[in-house]
């Protein structure tokens, strides 16, 4: 079952957050529906300081994840968020096992 997995982690400029999340949505929305590679995306923001977000994507292997970085849509959202961050880290890893109620 292993899978593909980035953790991004970005500080996003206060008066950006607003501005952020829809774009942070959309392209989460837009990765799932048309990248067959793309299995999860989910945006989460810190309970104590909305300026904290991350990126937790699921992709079935490494290639899934460098076509996703081609495309349009993501390529558009790094274009219109990119001045409303401050600062972003990244991890990769495996998910070996992943539970989950629907």
């Amino acid at each position: 079952m292993p899978n593909f997995v980035v953790i991004f982690e970005l500080q996003v400029k206060a008066e950006s957050v607003e501005k952020f999340l829809p774009l942070a949505l959309a392209n989460a929305q837009a990765s799932v529906a048309r990248e067959p590679g793309c299995l999860q995306f989910d945006v989460v923001q810190d309970v104590d300081d909305p300026t904290r977000c991350a990126l937790y994507e699921v992709y079935t292997d490494s290639a899934a994840f460098d076509s996703h970085g081609k495309m349009p849509h993501v390529q558009e959202f790094f274009a219109a968020a990119n001045d409303m961050v401050v600062s972003r880290s990244a991890r990769r890893a495996r998910r070996l096992v992943g539970f989950h109620k629907h």
